[in-house]
């Protein structure tokens, strides 16, 4: 059981509602308050980007966050794609903080979207199309 559950402190699990997330302020209301931000959070995206980036005040090597009614997140809102683009940037951000210790334990951050299989195909297209940097997105 051992190499299948991770030991105690080692991943950090955020599980937030997409249904809560239909304004700006919903997302990061969901986000501050799963992932215990620090009282420094600046309420807007470059400051998610940078809580997500850092997240030191969490005991844990890996991230995993994950987003329940995901196709209710910001829907018809245009910073729908920069809360993509900010989760697939952190996601490469982590990717490229690999450390010799870590080998074999997967990656260090995951956003998982969940949502009704028949949402699937476009909720995939939507976060490919949000894989440039969101700081250029307009």
């Amino acid at each position: 059981m051992d190499d299948v559950v991770p030991p105690s402190g080692v991943v950090a699990v955020a599980r937030l509602d997409g249904a809560a997330m239909v304004d700006v302020d919903g997302v990061f209301e969901q986000f501050s308050d799963a992932l215990r931000f620090p009282s420094y959070f600046g309420w807007n995206w470059p400051a998610l980007s940078d809580c997500l980036s850092d997240l030191h005040w969490l005991s844990a090597r890996r991230y995993l966050i994950m987003i329940e009614n995901a196709p209710c997140i910001l829907r018809e809102n245009v910073d729908r794609a920069v809360l993509f683009s900010v989760l697939a940037d952190v996601g490469r951000q982590w990717a490229n903080s690999y450390e010799p210790e870590d080998h074999g334990m997967g990656p260090l951050f995951h956003a998982i979207l969940l949502c009704d299989e028949r949402d699937v195909e476009s909720l995939e297209r939507e976060v490919a199309a949000a894989s440039k940097p969101w700081w250029r997105m307009s």
